[in-house]
């Protein structure tokens, strides 16, 4: 019969997981696997994951006393080699990976879909969007309610193989394995060096200019770009798709 972990080992790995999943949850950490919406249900899954860890120790020392085994049996040496499960929760909290960023932006089509309706905007003066938003309205709203008015979108720096520079950012509907991106090619005021996965800050105006997304033939606006300066990536650098 193969060894199998003891029950201590079990309830320390459980703990572990579950407190991986807390502190995930607690912290900005899930928002680079997960959307926001997501926290609440984390946090619980945390919680009973150790709340499991705790049972499952109660029962060991039942165990232990003689209650509960019938047979008198079922003690297996602990396999050391199980504790190598413990590494990759470390790694999950010690080395957290990148977010999705250029590399992915430009090897995948634009996500972008026409919204079900466009959420009241205010009657006048500056604008600040999402990637998405600003994309969405563009194409499928032709402009309304953004002409003539100064925005403010911000995002990451994509260059497609020819060079030519995107303002994007990666969407998702659930977790960062169905993060695809939403597109806005730049024109106008651009800066002359520009570094892949940095972010920036744009601001500038609609312009009715659009182009076609060299992955997937998808509708890419453009933004007539007037200042841009550089700002720290946001805490979630995600946005959820289809919210405007």
């Amino acid at each position: 019969m193969r060894p199998r972990p003891d029950r201590q080992a079990q309830a320390a790995l459980l703990f572990l997981l579950g407190a991986t999943v807390l502190h995930a949850g607690w912290t900005d950490l899930h928002l680079r696997y997960v959307k926001a919406g997501l926290r609440p249900l984390l946090l619980l899954a945390g919680a009973v994951l150790i709340a499991t860890a705790a049972a499952t120790v109660r029962y060991g020392w039942r165990h232990r006393a003689g209650k509960d085994d019938p047979a008198g049996q079922d003690h297996h040496p602990e396999p050391r080699v199980s504790w190598l499960l413990a590494l990759p929760l470390l790694a999950l909290v010690l080395v957290a990976p990148p977010a999705l960023g250029s590399y992915s932006a430009t090897h995948m089509g634009t996500a972008l879909q026409e919204p079900f309706g466009f959420p009241d905007l205010p009657a006048r003066g500056p604008l600040r969007l999402g990637v998405d938003d600003y994309a969405a309205r563009a194409v499928y709203d032709d402009g309304r309610h953004l002409r003539g008015r100064p925005l403010t979108l911000t995002g990451f720096v994509a260059l497609d193989g020819s060079g030519a520079p995107y303002l994007a950012r990666m969407t998702l509907d659930c977790c960062a394995a169905d993060a695809q991106p939403v597109k806005v090619a730049l024109t106008g005021e651009i800066p002359p060096v520009l570094q892949p996965d940095s972010w920036l800050e744009l601001t500038g105006t609609y312009t009715p200019r659009r182009t076609r997304d060299p992955v997937n033939d998808g509708p890419v606006p453009y933004f007539e770009v007037t200042a841009a300066r550089p700002v720290p990536p946001p805490a979630d650098p995600y946005d959820d798709a289809g919210s405007g």
